[in-house]
């Protein structure tokens, strides 16, 4: 089942009643607005833009039992904080174990299939939107060392960012650098939350990581496991360009463009899913893997079928 995405970016009061979200508008002119519910068991995700939002602490702790992942905004409006559940499965200890006694040589085993498929779906995005020459980053795909010892993720990176968006020849990716990359930081915060859920789904710690380490960063294992997804993401950013201009601001226009993607389709193993149910298949075999009972993670694969 497809899990709905709630967003506020206008002041509500946000409570729960009878397993239903509770959704109250302020009046506007005097006059009372209708108030709207929805079954929680029907949310994956939600975000809180407003900082004129109240949600009750009954709310809150009902979302999170049912592993609907928070995300907060800060005064910028970007995503800043997210809150998950801290009991997402029943094999949770288990799994937990198996998770912190992995193996060096299996991180790097798990580390190279994320870098090999991250590779390949740039090169099919970027020969899909632009025409670009990408046999380079196909060999860089095949050729991935255990752990990317080579560090062919970043030359990849630097080749892709280089011909992605023809139309701004200086861009440059990074959290703070100039436009589009708001929208890509935002697009990728939603994402992030997206396999953050999922992996708590499948009783995994989004913290420890298989090859992000940064001790101040809280998801490492949601920064690992996005990497193949992020195409994706760089595709509905495009999209907004073309339509918006680069520099647009994030309007409530270019927002539900970019909350379409939980939903947005992917491939997995042969079969056309919604991204976040394909996050959960994804997760559900990297935890199989920690468990030893399967050698290679679930990735997305993008091919020239995987945008029309």
């Amino acid at each position: 089942m497809i899990k709905r995405t709630l967003h506020f970016s206008n002041p509500a009061y946000l409570s729960l009643h009878l397993g239903q979200m509770v959704i109250k508008f302020p009046s506007e002119n005097g006059e009372e607005r209708k108030t709207v519910t929805r079954p929680i068991e029907d949310i994956g995700i939600v975000i809180i833009e407003s900082h004129a939002v109240t949600i009750t602490s009954a709310l809150l702790s009902e979302l999170l039992a049912n592993n609907v992942a928070v995300v907060t905004c800060d005064e910028r409006h970007l995503p800043n904080g997210l809150l998950l559940n801290l009991d997402g499965n029943t094999l949770q200890t288990e799994r937990f174990l198996a998770q912190i006694n992995a193996s060096i040589p299996l991180k790097k085993q798990l580390w190279q299939l994320t870098v090999k498929q991250k590779i390949a779906n740039q090169a099919a995005l970027l020969k899909h939107v632009g025409g670009v020459e990408t046999g380079c980053m196909e060999a860089w795909s095949r050729n991935v060392k255990s752990g990317d010892s080579d560090n062919l993720e970043g030359r990849a990176a630097a080749y892709y960012w280089k011909n992605f968006f023809p139309d701004l020849p200086e861009f440059r990716r990074g959290q703070f650098e100039d436009a589009p990359n708001h929208l890509l930081n935002y697009g990728y915060s939603i994402l992030r939350g997206v396999i953050a859920r999922s992996l708590v789904g499948s009783g995994l710690h989004p913290t420890l990581g298989i090859y992000h380490h940064n001790k101040y960063n809280s998801y490492c294992l949601a920064d690992d496991i996005m990497e193949p997804y992020r195409p994706y993401v760089d595709k509905v950013v495009m999209n907004i360009g073309n339509l918006f201009g680069w520099a647009t601001p994030i309007t409530k226009d270019v927002k539900k463009i970019l909350l379409s993607i939980p939903t947005l389709d992917v491939v997995i193993d042969g079969l056309r899913r919604p991204l976040m149910v394909g996050a959960s298949i994804t997760t559900a075999s990297l935890a199989r893997c920690f468990m030893g009972e399967q050698r290679k993670i679930s990735y997305p694969r993008i091919d020239e079928n995987t945008f029309k």
